[in-house]
């Protein structure tokens, strides 16, 4: 790690290397929790209460836990259950707790041309828009979302190959921009989603079953593997989202009158 100027230079970021770096929580986590708004709702309550500030990476899961296994943050809060497994099992990750939920849905243009509204299943509906060959933009950046999008293409037997498929490197609202503008079908988070409906004109066209089921946990960086982080800081973070006061603030998160997360922690 680089020093210049009094500040800690790692991983392309640069963060206080003073006393005040160690009141300062570096959390990485999912566009979801950024573009939703919820962070911009929770993060003033966590900081007036304790002192602390949390600065905020929002990337996609699988750059929110390399962030995690290379040390360069104190905790992630993300959204890939297998990732997450790995990550723990590794030994970068410790005390991993479920804080929340929502629900992926799959977006596409009113008129809805691949007729996938009367699936059966998430698999069912992205079967007919390959067969249909509209377009897919995809989020192509190794987020929780792009992870479950993979899977679903996995489940259904179809190689997303495609003419109308298009992987574009991109976080959850950019991605959103992009299928609106090409009036293609995409897979988004329904927190995002509803934080975006002023800006686009996608529907939901197809949602609901297990599959889609969209589970969020917060993870603490190993000690053992860290010693220098903000563990304690860490720590307070974590266990405050844990909290009846955050969870009940999770649930009352609304956005154009819809509740963005259902809070899942369970002493």
């Amino acid at each position: 790690m680089k020093k210049m100027m009094g500040y800690a230079v790692a991983a392309g970021m640069m963060f206080a290397s003073s006393v005040y770096a160690q009141e300062t929580i570096k959390l990485a986590t999912t566009t979801s929790t950024d573009n939703s708004g919820l962070l911009g709702y929770l993060l003033p309550k966590f900081e007036a209460k304790t002192g602390y500030k949390v600065q905020v990476i929002a990337t996609g899961t699988g750059k929110a836990l390399k962030l995690g296994s290379q040390g360069d943050v104190d905790l992630v809060m993300t959204h890939a259950p297998k990732a997450e497994a790995k990550f723990v099992a590794d030994g970068f990750g410790v005390e991993p707790r479920g804080i929340m939920e929502n629900d992926f849905v799959v977006l596409g243009p009113k008129a809805d041309p691949a007729k996938i509204r009367d699936s059966a299943s998430a698999e069912e509906a992205f079967g007919k828009i390959a067969k249909s060959g509209d377009v897919f933009v995809s989020r192509g950046d190794d987020s929780g979302t792009n992870k479950k999008e993979i899977l679903i293409w996995k489940a259904a037997n179809v190689k997303p190959d495609f003419a109308g498929y298009k992987s574009v490197g991109q976080g959850m609202g950019k991605t959103l921009l992009m299928a609106n503008e090409l009036q293609g079908y995409t897979l988004s988070d329904r927190g995002t989603f509803i934080a975006y409906q002023g800006k686009i004109d996608l529907v939901v066209d197809f949602d609901g079953g297990a599959t889609l089921a969209n589970p969020y946990q917060v993870i603490l960086i190993n000690p053992k593997k860290y010693p220098d982080l903000n563990h304690k800081g860490a720590r307070a973070f974590a266990d405050w989202l844990c909290s009846d006061e955050a969870q009940a603030l999770i649930n009352s998160f609304q956005v154009k009158g819809q509740q963005l997360f259902k809070a899942t922690y369970h002493k």
